[in-house]
């Protein structure tokens, strides 16, 4: 399905309209699209930076999908709490005028709400949010809404939380609607934990650009050595499942292969020592 493919499934651009840090400022693309390409990257998966008005800042940024479609696609940015009310409009217009194929929410502007939740189960989007260390919120989020696929980046904690993040791999590997990306990801053994407890299934490459290198970040996937069909599954199969039909049943690959391969380079030492245990 995917092939060589590479998809990075998280990269904020355009203009900001506040001025404390380059998140609220500008996501400029210049270097990271020639870094991207340098990677191998061949699609990249954009949403805003933060904005006080969030409509607008969708509308520009699905002028640059529309400008290069097949090297774009769009997540439009909600804000939780200044859009009460009209999100199921927003999504709308989102999905039906500009094309977008998910939703993205940051727990810096507001906590997620069943409004978000409701639109995304209706209009059938993955929605990539960044619960900034309160995981506890995915085993809310995966119980209420079981249809709706959540992509919680940097294994729940950009901010390289420990404690969140391991905290983060239980509801990662027990639930089937949550789902992470490697973006920002600094303790690598936490990133192959989340690759051997949920399956590569559950990952998503992503880069957080345009301030972290994708290359870097790419490098990361690679050096987990993963069989090439769980690695595609990584870098493109799974984003591609769950932008195209979310919540459906007939999205689901078949993972017997993947499981396999998986299972033949497993550590030897793991069973003997569930089995001192």
């Amino acid at each position: 399905m995917s092939g060589d493919m590479i998809i990075d499934c998280h990269c904020h651009a355009g203009m900001g309209d506040g001025l404390t840090g380059p998140w609220d400022t500008r996501a400029a693309l210049r270097s990271f699209l020639r870094w991207s390409e340098e990677s191998g990257i061949t699609r990249t998966v954009l949403f805003p930076a933060f904005h006080s008005d969030y409509r607008k800042a969708n509308r520009a940024v699905a002028s640059l999908v529309q400008r290069d479609p097949k090297r774009f696609s769009a997540f439009a940015f909600i804000h939780a709490e200044r859009d009460r009310g009209h999100i199921a409009s927003l999504v709308r217009e989102a999905v039906e005028e500009l094309g977008c194929v998910g939703l993205k929410v940051h727990r810096y502007d507001a906590r997620i709400t069943r409004e978000i939740c409701e639109a995304a189960r209706r209009f059938r989007l993955p929605v990539l949010y960044d619960v900034m260390g309160e995981v506890s919120t995915c085993e809310l989020l995966a119980e209420e809404y079981p249809d709706v696929p959540f992509i919680i980046p940097h294994l729940g904690s950009f901010a390289d939380d420990w404690k969140a993040q391991l905290a983060f791999l239980d509801p990662l590997s027990r639930h089937a609607n949550i789902y992470t990306d490697t973006s920002a990801v600094r303790r690598f053994d936490l990133l192959q934990q989340a690759v051997s407890r949920a399956g590569p299934e559950k990952i998503l490459f992503g880069s957080d650009g345009p301030w972290l290198h994708p290359g870097v970040e790419l490098a990361k996937v690679k050096a987990l050595h993963l069989p090439p069909p769980a690695e595609r599954l990584v870098l493109a199969g799974n984003c591609i499942r769950l932008t195209r039909a979310a919540g459906t049943s007939a999205v689901k690959p078949d993972l017997r292969p993947v499981r396999r391969e998986m299972e033949a380079i497993r550590d030897p030492w793991q069973a003997t020592e569930g089995h001192a245990r």
